[in-house]
């Protein structure tokens, strides 16, 4: 069986493939009534499964595609190797700034993409058919479809269960563009299956992917064009924030057509064309499509009686479906599709299904990175949101106004927070080398209600990039020291002297 991105003749996929969907795999004979079943052997999938089983509770799996999901397989770990050599090969060109000789660089395509293949193999046998076996789960690989508010089958083999939780993801999808069928169009499913670097690529879409990817081929080798019709690249974001980014894009010299429609495209001899409603033509050698996807909700839902939508299947606060015996949690609900977020809201169902629980998908604090050179990374609330409360006060430093910024060179950037009138920490944006990891103390103290005066009363070491959440605190400590203390300060010392 061949799986979309895997090469059948590359022996790193061929692991991953005996790992995580094994072609000999035998499914077992269902063994009576499960305490949960689970459709979706993705991040949330697993967690869930795993987590039931640590409870003692008899655990089936299903999974149609590959243990591991979009994040093992087509997303977070091959987008991430690939981008490791795409921002080290930059990092050799950018040596010169520091007066280091250094002669042309030019990365092995082909060698860098068998490094990918062999890390997500690596990384495998963690998401491995076999080690949910061991940890005592029947794991069925197969199609899932619902007979009934209890009952699902896989491939025609009923299983029944108490407690069901669908965590089937999503997967991205092509547009309705005309002419799209007639090229070679591309998503995040296939473009880990080449083996040669295309000259020209082109991108549809400037979100986190397309951005990622992007910057990743252009500093492999690749003359990149991005088109979007949104105005800006990362449009959800900070807009000043997606500026830093997208000065960076160009920088790297990838062309940005912004506020741009696709009208149509044309496959030909010479290149796939991409042509805008303006009637500008561009031609690549492949196109990537990174705009839009879907949840996998195809599993019989009405005969559960679980209700869906375009965004996926509903859910209330606890993540249970409209069918009390089956909860939904990951990508399939619509939410924040991240796999952080899908880790943590199947610990939410296993608690809530099999331990009377009541936790909250809506207490959860969710960050969020684009990992791009710099990286831009976010939590909580942001401009748009701020500018409805006058109460709320934002703080910006910039990554120059620290000394490791200065020493390191990186001056580009910021960490911007949002908090109201008692220092309580509403939001975050940070801009910056390694702003994932800095925006950390951020969430945590989101996530236990500490504010900016705790911040400011932690000693962070020196001279580190996280240095720069200590000087954002301080500058809301600063704030609270008003012309008026700053008088009664000055008679109190004079008294003194």
């Amino acid at each position: 069986m061949s799986h979309i991105g895997l090469l059948p003749d590359n022996v790193h996929d061929q692991a991953l493939q005996k790992a995580v969907h094994p072609e000999d795999w035998v499914n077992p004979k269902p063994a009576g009534r499960y305490n949960l079943v689970v459709i979706g052997g993705g991040p949330a999938g697993l967690v869930a499964a795993l987590g039931a089983a640590g409870f003692g509770a008899k655990v089936a799996i299903i999974e149609k595609g590959l243990l591991g999901g979009d994040c093992l397989n087509a997303g977070c770990v091959p987008s991430k190797a690939l981008l490791r050599v795409a921002h080290a090969a930059q990092a050799a060109r950018d040596a010169r700034k520091l007066n280091i000789a250094v002669g042309d660089v030019t990365p092995d395509f082909g060698a860098a993409m068998d490094r990918l293949r062999r890390i997500r193999a690596e990384i495998a046998p963690h998401d491995s058919a076999e080690r949910l076996k061991k940890e005592g789960i029947d794991v069925f690989l197969g199609e899932a479809k619902f007979t009934g508010p209890g009952t699902v089958t896989v491939d025609g083999t009923p299983l029944e269960f108490t407690r069901c939780c669908i965590a089937t993801g999503a997967r991205p999808v092509l547009p309705p563009i005309p002419g799209i069928d007639t090229t070679d169009a591309l998503t995040n499913e296939g473009i880990f299956a080449l083996t040669t670097l295309p000259p020209r690529l082109t991108v549809i879409g400037a979100g986190v992917i397309g951005c990622e990817l992007a910057q990743a081929f252009a500093r492999l080798g690749s003359t990149v064009t991005v088109v979007d019709l949104a105005e800006r690249v990362l449009p959800r974001e900070d807009p000043d924030a997606s500026a830093v980014v997208q000065a960076q894009l160009e920088a790297d010299g990838i062309q940005l057509i912004l506020g741009a429609k696709v009208a149509r495209m044309e496959g030909g001899d010479d290149g796939d064309a991409v042509i805008l409603d303006d009637d500008r033509r561009i031609v690549g050698d492949r196109i990537l499509v990174a705009v839009g996807r879907r949840t996998n909700t195809e599993l019989g839902l009405d005969a559960a009686g679980v209700d869906h939508g375009r965004q996926g299947i509903e859910v209330d606060d606890h993540l249970r479906t409209t069918n009390p015996q089956i909860y939904a949690c990951g990508d399939v609900i619509g939410q924040a599709q991240f796999t952080h977020a899908a880790d943590h809201q199947a610990r939410i169902v296993v608690r809530n299904a099999l331990v009377f629980g009541r936790a909250k998908v809506s207490d959860l604090i969710i960050p969020r990175v684009t990992y791009t050179h710099p990286e831009l990374a976010a939590v909580g609330i942001g401009p748009e949101d701020a500018a409805k409360d006058p109460t709320i006060k934002s703080f910006t430093v910039s990554m120059g106004d620290t000394d490791r910024g200065r020493t390191d060179g990186e001056s580009a950037g910021f960490c911007r927070v949002w908090a109201d009138g008692h220092g309580r920490i509403l939001g975050a944006t940070i801009v910056g080398e390694h702003a994932g990891e800095v925006l950390a103390p951020l969430t945590l103290a989101m996530t236990h209600g500490l504010g900016l005066g705790q911040l400011a009363t932690t000693i962070h070491p020196y001279p580190t990039r996280s240095e720069v959440v200590f000087k954002v605190a301080s500058a809301w400590n600063r704030e609270r020291f008003t012309p008026t203390l700053q008088k009664v300060s000055g008679w109190v010392m004079g008294a003194l002297r």
